[in-house]
């Protein structure tokens, strides 16, 4: 395809292509009225579009923004990217989605391709809390700030946005608690995703606060996907341990958990209780519905943005911030009702 150029339209009229650039950017003040109106019509009629492109790389800037994601299955990401893009539409960028399908090369090959595509700065959220830091900081060296979100970044000098995820675990196991549950099997998150960790810091701090004991024994590698939820449960199941009680690290690990537990006719709520962090719409469409908490979305997606357009427009003056967030503990049907008593 032959787009139409300033040459083009200047070859056509038989004057200068620096007039019609002048005509273009409204030069009143050097482009005669009539030759104005003359170049435009003859820019519409010949479907001249301006080169936004090259337009911006003449100021240095792409007006771009690249988002990088894990995976583009829960609806967590598409309902970040939809806010994230919105913020970013009104100030004048377009974005460029990359996924990394939780893979450290792919995740390089994505921050690679960004920058060949001269991107302003990337919002992203990690397949892994350290591999990547130094190409994240190679990155960030040469112009290009990054915000990382939802999940946590090891030993790199950027702004951060993530849930609390200490406190919305403690939240989550304790309401377990007080409704009854006492063997309470954790589905721990991958080590390289550093939020794991502090789930799993929530969940042990809960039961010394009702002095339960800690059994290593009740702690689970449960992966990320439901297949991996699946397995782990069954696992658990095979050592014959007692428990009334699943808390997962991410919301499909505990969903492939409650297809074992359903196909091992576990009543849910009466013989196991359910919940997960990092809930989306997904807990709702299953029955019994899914407790869980779940993460202010687009509040997320404003701060990192409006963080990232602050280091564009005062690159010397940022300085990185961290921003914690609180979640919203949901508790539906597959958790035992609390007492009466209890406020939620």
């Amino acid at each position: 395809m032959k787009y139409v150029t300033i040459i083009d339209i200047a070859r056509e009229l038989g004057i200068s292509k620096s007039t019609v650039s002048r005509a273009l950017a409204g030069d009143a003040q050097n482009v005669k009225p009539e030759t104005m109106k003359l170049v435009c019509e003859t820019a519409r009629r010949m479907g001249y579009q301006r080169n936004e492109t090259a337009v911006n790389l003449r100021r240095q800037l792409s007006k771009t923004i690249g988002i990088v994601i894990p995976e583009a299955i829960t609806s967590f990401f598409m309902n970040f990217i939809q806010c994230a893009q919105r913020d970013l539409r009104a100030q004048g960028y377009r974005t460029i989605i990359a996924v990394s399908n939780e893979d450290i090369v792919q995740e390089r090959e994505c921050l690679q391709m960004l920058e060949q595509c001269r991107v302003d700065g990337i919002l992203m959220c990690v397949c892994h809390s350290e591999a990547n830091s130094k190409m994240f900081r190679n990155v960030m060296s040469r112009g290009i700030p990054i915000v990382f979100f939802d999940r946590h970044v090891r030993d790199t000098a950027a702004s951060q946005v993530h849930l609390d995820d200490v406190t919305a675990s403690v939240f989550m196991v304790e309401k377990l608690i007080r409704s009854g549950c006492r063997y309470i099997v954790h589905l721990l998150g991958p080590a390289h995703i550093g939020n794991a960790a502090d789930r799993l810091h929530g969940y042990r701090e809960v039961l010394e606060k009702f002095n339960l004991p800690y059994n290593p024994q009740y702690v689970v590698e449960g992966g990320l996907s439901a297949e991996e939820g699946a397995r782990a449960m069954e696992r658990f199941i095979q050592t014959g341990l007692h428990f009334d009680a699943v808390f997962g690290f991410t919301e499909t690990a505990v969903l492939g958990a409650k297809s074992v537990l359903q196909r091992m006719h576990f009543r849910i709520p009466e013989d196991v209780s359910l919940c997960c962090m990092s809930g989306t719409a997904l807990c709702t469409l299953v029955h019994p519905t899914l407790s869980a908490a779940h993460q202010p979305t687009e509040e997320m997606a404003h701060t990192a943005t409006r963080l990232l357009l602050e280091q564009l427009a005062h690159p010397d003056q940022f300085k990185p911030q961290t921003v914690v967030l609180p979640g919203e503990v949901m508790l539906r049907e597959s958790t035992k009702p609390l007492p009466t008593l209890e406020t939620v």
